[in-house]
């Protein structure tokens, strides 16, 4: 437990040992590695994303001041709940990690299976993804859980992995950039994020103006002397899950509106081949012209004759 006060020097020179979050990262960069050497020509941004933003921002809340005050400050916490369940998964699903593995696997038939069954297809359907996302946060504050993570060691690895699984589900859902039962127009994707942003805003608004002090028996036993007081420290760490959520979507919300356009290209590049398609059998079907047949004129002429 540090008691130490956080402070702009303690902030940098903290560091603290996650085994839990450096094995996970150890184990996905590993395998990641292993199918780039079976792909080659793997897109670098694919595997920046799933090294520099997913991985890194793990670490980034895990071995840092943020892993290392997690469970002394409330607003400590919210930045690490916001990172694990927005900013990491959406650097791993950037990455397309499944499509990656499909490329490497020499039983490509087993992937596509587990990938189509009725699981995938429960898990990818968007309302269904929204709402696991947009009911983690409320019931981790407005449960025992959040105390729960607080107090067991053990329960807090597993709730920080289950953050980034739920994440990870979701923007796999959602950026349809790994292989999908089914597929859905983005318009979709970007409607239902316009109201989860209401969600998020909710969440904020009664953590900051509500009566409830999220684990104030714990907080208080702490013997905390300095920073902030326990309330300010929620209203602190209610902005944090407000603003930081949305400015955390705001790279998601890119991501689709670059994915929209580039599929009404392919699109539209498709219907241009179907049509010249079209032209050249129907050119090649119609039946050879004298040149006087063309004019308007002479045909007119030869048709009264």
């Amino acid at each position: 437990m540090h008691v130490q006060p956080l402070t702009m020097v303690t902030a940098v020179t903290t560091w603290t040992p996650d085994a839990v979050s450096l094995v996970l990262a150890i184990a996905l960069g590993a395998g990641y590695l292993w199918a780039l050497r079976r792909v080659p020509g793997w897109p670098l941004a694919r595997s920046a994303a799933f090294f520099g933003v997913g991985l890194g921002s793990m670490l980034l809340v895990s071995v840092t001041f943020v892993g290392a005050y997690d469970d002394v400050l409330f607003w400590v916490r919210a930045v690490q709940v916001i990172v694990l369940l927005m900013i990491t998964p959406f650097g791993l699903a950037m990455g397309a990690p499944l499509t990656l593995l499909r490329e490497a696997c020499e039983n490509k038939a087993k992937l596509d299976r587990v990938l189509n069954g009725k699981v995938a297809h429960l898990l990818t359907y968007p309302p269904i993804g929204s709402v696991i996302l947009l009911a983690t946060p409320w019931l981790l504050y407005f449960t025992g859980w959040y105390e729960a993570i607080l107090r067991n060691g053990g329960l807090d690895a597993l709730s920080r992995l289950a953050l980034v699984v739920i994440g990870f589900v979701y923007f796999y859902g959602r950026l349809q950039i790994d292989p999908m039962p089914r597929k859905y127009p983005h318009l979709i994707a970007v409607a239902i994020t316009f109201v989860e942003v209401v969600f998020d805003a909710g969440l904020g608004l009664v953590l900051w103006l509500g009566p409830l002090v999220v684990a104030a028996a714990y907080y208080t036993a702490l013997g905390r002397t300095w920073g902030p007081s326990l309330r300010m420290d929620q209203i602190i760490g209610a902005g944090v899950l407000w603003i930081g959520g949305d400015l955390a979507g705001l790279p998601f919300l890119a991501a689709l509106f670059r994915r929209m356009i580039s599929d009404d290209a392919k699109d539209a590049a498709k219907v241009d081949q179907q049509l010249d398609e079209a032209e050249e059998v129907q050119a090649e079907e119609e039946p050879t012209r004298l040149w006087w047949e063309t004019n308007p004129e002479l045909s007119e002429r030869f048709r009264r004759s």
